[in-house]
């Protein structure tokens, strides 16, 4: 009894020092390939614990950074203990043999420290860029040497050889694109070429800054029957994975001959609807640029013009290959809104061409808007009479002795047919009605802004209360969140016009 005791001792105390504060690093392998990630976790338990700010791992730049946590629990000496554990993962890319230092981490205000590790710096199993009795893998690169912003293309090719059957999906690992903007090339061509089926894979690349870059090889594992295994039958079971790692590629990045706004060569194409509308109806511009280069980082700077509303929708980017070339289109549209006449600036950027290294110049017109004033005003307002009395433009009510004439004349116009079709949308309205309580939820919320946006702006014109919404609707469409809406006062509004 008295060993068990010391036993039980010696398990609690065990479990205790599990459940305390402590940090922990591990690495997700000690030997790496080159080319090949490294993730470094960093666990640490405790209430509150502050993580190093790590950028450089042992000269290698850290690519990617994420965190969790994670609370556990647990009965010790008949009482309920929590634990709670942070984990920092950093992930980098070395091409050499790393020494990872020891870490300070402050749990609960005390310092703890990890223990340094070494990372082994091996040859890859996998065959490296050139064919085997299977499979092939190949990156390549439409060049090598380009400038910031200029584009370039990389192609994965996949090469199988017909007749393989394979006994699991082709798990693909793409290339590691550090300090590029990475764009899907498009549509991926398959086709057979020789004895193998090729896939590619395209890649389109934007440099941000200068400096030479490596591109890390794509790898590949292929699952097939293994053979050497058969059961009672004599069919084959378990799968034997092959693996492959693609070739690298190193990538000269150049600063630009001179800054530009943008690299390729563009046109531009600007559209507008009406330079002369009636006060509060809205002027639509559509600004179009497209040729060949990489759109995808340009964004057009906003229009802001007193006493206009402005709304813009959000751009529109649209890329493809062609020849090995990547062409762009950027297309993005404005609408004006306003009760005096305006001016639509004009805008300007600088295109820098690759291939002859000239500054070139876009431009987008100024416009100037001419608002027509509406005679709505002027037909409500209250006039003088020559004897004194008020009259005004609007229509009034018929006599008794007119009404009865003016019916008479509608009843003489309408044909047998018309009453044939009234009962027969009469019939079919009544269906509709018990269908209705059905068919409700499905109707849009008219109280909703952007459906009330639809209903109030067709009457902008009869009242400048409605007017005014309508501008606050528009500004919090167009991303304006400090714009305040009074929901009972729109819910009223939209039932007038409903």
């Amino acid at each position: 009894m008295r060993n068990l005791g010391k036993v039980l001792l010696v398990m609690t105390l065990a479990v205790q020092s599990l459940w305390s504060d402590g940090v922990e690093a591990i690495v997700s392998s000690t030997e790496i390939v080159n080319g090949n990630p490294v993730q470094l976790q960093i666990k640490a338990t405790g209430d509150d614990a502050q993580f190093p700010d790590i950028q450089m791992i042992d000269g290698h730049s850290v690519v990617g950074t994420n965190s969790g946590s994670s609370s556990s629990y647990s009965y010790i000496n008949g009482k309920m203990k929590s634990q709670y554990t942070t984990t920092k993962t950093y992930t980098f890319i070395p091409n050499q043999n790393v020494s990872i230092p020891s870490y300070e981490v402050k749990i609960d205000g005390k310092i703890y420290k990890t223990q340094p590790i070494e990372i082994k710096m091996v040859k890859s199993n996998a065959t490296v860029g050139q064919s085997n009795d299977i499979f092939s893998l190949q990156m390549r690169a439409n060049k090598t040497k380009v400038m910031v912003g200029e584009s370039l293309m990389v192609t994965v090719y996949f090469s199988l050889k017909n007749g393989v059957r394979l006994s699991h999906d082709i798990q693909y690992t793409a290339p590691n694109f550090s300090g590029f903007i990475v764009t899907e090339g498009g549509d991926q061509n398959a086709y057979i070429k020789g004895n193998y089926q090729v896939q590619e894979v395209r890649y389109i690349l934007t440099p941000q800054e200068e400096g030479n870059f490596t591109v890390t090889p794509a790898h590949a594992k292929v699952g097939v029957a293994d053979r050497s295994r058969r059961d009672i039958f004599g069919m084959t079971f378990g799968t034997e994975w092959k693996q492959m790692a693609s070739n690298t590629l190193e990538i000269e990045v150049l600063p630009q001959a001179k800054e530009s706004d943008l690299v390729g060569d563009f046109t531009v194409d600007v559209t507008i609807d009406a330079e002369e509308v009636k006060a509060n109806k809205p002027v639509n511009l559509t600004v179009k640029i497209e040729g060949k280069g990489n759109l995808e980082s340009f964004e057009f700077p906003k229009y802001e013009i007193d006493g206009v509303t402005v709304y813009s929708d959000e751009a529109k980017v649209e890329t493809k290959v062609l020849d090995g070339q990547l062409y762009s289109t950027y297309s993005k549209s404005f609408a004006f809104i306003s009760e005096d006449d305006f001016k639509i600036p004009a805008r300007s950027f600088s295109m820098l061409a690759p291939e002859d290294q000239q500054m070139k110049e876009l431009n987008v017109n100024a416009y100037e808007v001419t608002i027509k004033k509406s005679s709505t005003s002027a037909s409500l307002s209250l006039k003088p009479h020559t004897n004194g009395m008020v009259q005004t433009k609007i229509a009034q009510p018929l006599s008794s002795q007119e009404a009865s004439k003016e019916e008479r004349v509608e009843v003489k116009t309408v044909a047998w047919w018309m009453l044939v079709a009234s009962f027969g949308l009469g019939a079919l309205s009544i269906i509709v009605l018990q269908r209705l309580p059905r068919l409700k939820s499905r109707r849009a919320n008219p109280y909703k802004e952007s459906e009330a946006l639809k209903i109030l702006y067709a009457h902008m014109s009869e009242d400048t209360e409605v007017e005014e919404m309508v501008r606050k609707l528009y500004a919090r469409k167009n991303g304006d969140k400090t714009v305040e809406i009074d929901k009972k006062v729109l819910k009223e509004m939209v039932e007038r016009f409903r």
